[in-house]
């Protein structure tokens, strides 16, 4: 697929380019991202460059990881990222912002965005999975919609430490959307009878 650009109220969506290289490298300077996102510690310049200039590019080439960078809609700096990055059959959306717009909700406005912009491409399951403790990236994915179904237990290998993921979902129908396949819901059942 061709990188593509999407708008939503207040935000442009791009696929990330060289241009953006200087950018990414200072955001990922941020402790926070680094404790939370999977990336080099220390965040280099050449991983900035890896990441935006081969990353990227093959994630888009391949259709197995579509990465964009996220900016204001009438111009400006980089605000964060956000992807859909696919394993086998299951979709995951992956998302980091710039500490300095973060809690004005634009990483939930840009990942419902991208939700949408997947589920018009015939995705039916989008799943968010971050460790355990992430209570920023789990605050962001509960605005985006996503429904936190549980914790997988050591189902993340992070800095040689196995850890614990939270687990949510998102599908058409929790955006007012209709997906390919009807979805037919588990019956609720009650305990003890």
């Amino acid at each position: 697929m061709n990188p593509q650009t999407f708008h939503s109220e207040r935000l442009t969506l791009r696929a990330l380019a060289g241009t953006d290289t200087d950018a990414v490298h200072a955001a990922c300077q941020d402790a926070e991202i680094q404790r939370w996102v999977p990336i080099p510690s220390p965040y280099e310049r050449r991983h900035a460059e890896y990441f935006v200039e081969q990353l990227v590019t093959e994630g888009w080439r391949t259709d197995t990881a579509y990465t964009f960078g996220v900016f204001p809609l009438a111009g400006g700096p980089l605000i964060g990222a956000a992807n859909l990055h696919r394993q086998g059959d299951l979709w995951e959306v992956g998302y980091w912002t710039v500490r300095e717009h973060r809690g004005r909700g634009y990483t939930a406005e840009a990942v419902a965005a991208l939700a949408r912009w997947a589920f018009a491409q015939g995705v039916e399951r989008l799943e968010w999975r971050a460790e355990t403790g992430n209570t920023g990236s789990r605050a962001v994915a509960e605005r985006a919609g996503f429904v936190v179904e549980g914790t997988l237990r050591a189902a993340l290998l992070s800095r040689g430490v196995l850890r614990d993921l939270w687990i949510g979902s998102l599908l058409p129908s929790d955006l007012g959307l209709v997906g390919e396949h009807p979805y037919l819901p588990a019956p609720r059942t009650r305990t003890g009878v």
